[in-house]
């Protein structure tokens, strides 16, 4: 099933000059970059993106936001929507583990991140781990939705991908 996905690059990617490098390996696989934009969002759209759609704080606590807010602040991001069959999932995979200690050698994070939970929480940081991937389709909709407006969307062009995958 052919489906759209919201990638984010955090500012350690963007801020490492490796954002150009994952693009590639996402396009390389057949996936379709649909949108694309660097942006510097303020406090209100992070408490959306984080609670009102991903539920952080009712789930994980407001220290855990916090942290996460401190980290996504510290520069700009590079938000993009991809496009592909089973797109959500197969761009989890390829993200690999949230915790960059967990995820498996190949992995974005497993190939770019090092950091675990506890040291992060030991030293009171965010977890520095390259980038956010939306986790099922309902929430990639909400998130393409709240990231992007309908104008920014350009997904009526066929890349040479498209006839082969």
């Amino acid at each position: 099933m052919n489906e759209k996905t919201l990638i984010i690059f955090k500012p350690d990617a963007v801020q490492r000059g490796i954002v150009g490098e994952i693009l590639t390996r996402f396009e390389r696989v057949g996936l379709k970059i649909v949108a694309c934009k660097m942006v510097r969002p303020n406090i209100e759209h992070y408490h959306h993106h984080y609670e009102a759609i991903g539920g952080m704080i009712s789930r994980r606590g407001q220290k855990a936001f916090d942290v996460t807010l401190a980290l996504m602040i510290q520069g700009p991001v590079i938000a993009a929507v991809l496009e592909g069959c089973g797109a959500v999932a197969l761009l989890r995979k390829m993200v690999g583990e949230t915790e960059p200690r967990s995820a498996s050698p190949g992995t974005v994070r497993g190939d770019y991140a090092h950091m675990s939970f506890g040291y992060a929480d030991q030293a009171g940081i965010g977890i520095p781990n390259i980038l956010h991937a939306s986790g099922d389709p309902k929430e990639a909709a909400l998130e393409i939705a709240h990231w992007f407006s309908e104008s920014e969307l350009f997904a009526n062009y066929t890349t040479c991908n498209q006839k082969f995958m």
